[in-house]
């Protein structure tokens, strides 16, 4: 499986966060295509320890950017928020008559990629339409 490059160069990712990944999605679709900045004041008030998690990898973004020589990263929109499930840690839970449970403490991937307004609703703009491939190009030639 070849990985795809991202068309948002300012990015961040914690891997193998100690949280399952149904608990960190509806935390990513709150600030996917916010401001950063906004997003930032959102995660601080929301009470959810996957919050903390995903705020710290939102800093880490803007952090990116700031690096990279973007002056006001406040101005760059999230533009993808990404939450990916990752390795289980199995435990085995003792059960009636010599049994046992499997456990499976979850982890997960967060990802998040910022952009300026004019790349993410471009990027937006042609997520529907469907990409051409060489060999169709050559068959209608």
């Amino acid at each position: 499986m070849a990985k795809t490059q991202s068309e948002y160069p300012y990015k961040a990712s914690h891997r193998f966060a100690r949280s399952s990944v149904r608990k960190i999605r509806p935390i990513l679709d709150l600030i996917r295509g916010k401001y950063a900045d906004d997003a930032l004041n959102l995660l601080k008030y929301l009470p959810h320890r996957g919050a903390r998690m995903v705020e710290l990898v939102l800093r880490s973004a803007m952090a990116n950017a700031e690096d990279k020589g973007i002056r006001d990263v406040g101005d760059l929109v999230v533009a993808d928020a990404r939450g990916d499930g990752g390795p289980m840690f199995k435990r085995l839970m003792p059960r009636a008559r010599g049994m046992a449970y499997t456990i499976r403490r979850r982890t997960s991937h967060i990802t998040i990629a910022l952009a300026d307004l004019e790349t993410y609703l471009a990027a937006k703009a042609n997520a529907g339409r469907p990409v051409a491939s060489e060999a169709d190009e050559e068959s209608e030639s």
